[in-house]
């Protein structure tokens, strides 16, 4: 695959080959967090970077910016991919998310804790990440019925003005979902490393919850 062409103060976005690891789990501690579209992970993340120092990464957000930067030789095809529901080529979300976090430890002087939100969407890209990026220490899962979760995206979609905030666009996505996301979820479930949180709640309740289960697996609150 081609390389995206990068910022002038980027490193060119490729997906070499590696034996290790970009970055030592022992220095870097990475959580996914997934949910279906929704669930709230949003909300949550925003409140862990608050109190644990967490540097927030959006897989969705860094694909928007990607395909609105000018210049982007894959900017239409990531719009094409979104507006369709369907997930991105892996190797230009997995590279994407290299990069924002090599440069907030080279740049912003990150503590080295990262949420990865929105990913990952498939078992490639878990695979992926974890050989070549870190190893993630768990995978933070939103569970949240399908009817839950449309309400809140059609409220949402009449002040967003995001082009997937839509009846149609949000079918496409649960399917999706369900379809690719959640073997991943089931995958590790299995290694124990999931965290599953009910997020019917309002965003406090959940965010208690989310607290409990932070402190269990060792990250204590910076505050």
């Amino acid at each position: 695959m081609p390389a995206l062409p990068p910022p002038a103060d980027k490193p060119q976005l490729s997906a070499p080959k590696k034996d290790t690891p970009t970055f030592s789990p022992d220095k870097v501690s990475v959580i996914f967090v997934l949910g279906g579209p929704g669930a709230g992970k949003g909300t949550q993340c925003d409140r862990l970077v608050r109190d644990y120092g967490f540097t927030h990464l959006s897989a969705g957000d860094l694909l928007r910016e990607e395909q609105d930067r000018e210049g982007s030789q894959f900017g239409s095809l990531i719009k094409d991919y979104i507006k369709e529901g369907t997930i991105v080529p892996m190797e230009i979300t997995v590279q994407l998310l290299e990069n924002a976090m090599n440069d907030d430890l080279t740049h912003k002087h990150g503590n080295g804790r990262f949420l990865i939100d929105g990913f990952p969407r498939k078992m490639d890209q878990a695979l992926k990440f974890e050989e070549s990026v870190c190893p993630s220490k768990f995978t933070l899962f939103f569970d949240c019925p399908e009817d839950v979760m449309q309400e809140r995206l059609l409220n949402r979609g009449k002040t967003s003005g995001r082009a997937d905030d839509n009846a149609e666009s949000i079918k496409k996505r649960f399917k999706t979902f369900v379809e690719t996301s959640m073997p991943v979820v089931e995958y590790f479930e299995k290694e124990g490393k999931v965290v599953r949180i009910p997020a019917t709640r309002a965003p406090d309740e959940v965010y208690e919850e989310v607290k409990a289960k932070m402190g269990e697996r060792g990250f204590e609150m910076e505050k």
